[in-house]
């Protein structure tokens, strides 16, 4: 058989392979993450934006710009004023429940918000929900400890956010390494720590004791903003955003 024949014998197969990735990518859904300080966090994608955890410019956020957004969804840990301040426009959640908004299907459930059982800080609600085909786990705003049965609920997400600062109502570095290993999702975003100077009566550390407890971990310098893919590899990654 000629070198020529056998190309036009394996074309049709190439082509098809061609169209198959081709056709594969486009319906990849993807997301485009936005970083606004502390524990907020704006992801759009699937014709839906969810809000997380907007803040008035106290306490820890203190000189940070207030995400005054329009959205589709906001998901708040709690009605603190660094984690839950209704400063932006769209349905506000915050209390456990499963739900249903524009076609999103958040549930949250709750935990002590504090190391004490609640009692100085009450309780914090985590967030799971499913957008563009991406799984996602809200654990930003919370220094409970998660029990196994939360670990059901929440299954193995694709995108975890975690607070990893410390402090008084937010899981230390290593807290928040051991429940990331426990959940083992495909990327990380660590939020609500110190990244510069310490604002005044703000307990919380940076994030390297997180990547310390991390360590082996693949690490990228994100910025402010970051597209996630729904056929991202199975590997832990950490994308810290500035």
């Amino acid at each position: 058989m000629s070198d020529r024949l056998k190309f036009m014998l394996r074309f049709p197969l190439l082509l098809a392979s061609l169209i198959f990735a081709s056709c594969s990518s486009a319906f990849a859904g993807s997301v485009q993450i936005t970083n606004f300080g502390h524990s907020a966090i704006l992801i759009k994608g699937g014709g839906r934006s969810v809000l997380l955890n907007p803040f008035k410019a106290v306490g820890c956020a203190s000189g940070l710009k207030e995400p005054r957004l329009k959205v589709n969804l906001i998901l708040a840990s709690s009605e603190l004023a660094d984690e839950g301040a209704r400063v932006a426009k769209g349905v506000f959640l915050v209390q456990p429940g499963s739900y249903r908004v524009g076609g999103l299907s958040p549930e949250g459930f709750s935990t002590v918000h504090d190391r004490v059982g609640g009692r100085r800080f009450g309780n914090a609600t985590l967030w799971r929900w499913r957008q563009n085909g991406l799984e996602f786990a809200h654990l930003g705003g919370s220094a409970g400890s998660i029990l196994p049965a939360d670990k059901v609920l929440l299954g193995r997400p694709d995108v975890l956010i975690i607070a990893v600062g410390g402090g008084a109502k937010a899981y230390t570095g290593k807290e928040a390494a051991k429940i990331t290993k426990e959940l083992n999702p495909k990327r990380v975003i660590p939020v609500q720590y110190i990244n510069g100077k310490r604002p005044k009566d703000c307990d919380l550390n940076s994030v390297q004791p997180f990547l310390n407890a991390m360590e082996g971990t693949q690490v990228i310098k994100s910025g402010r903003q970051l597209t996630l893919s729904s056929n991202m590899k199975e590997k832990t990654i950490i994308h810290l955003m500035r």
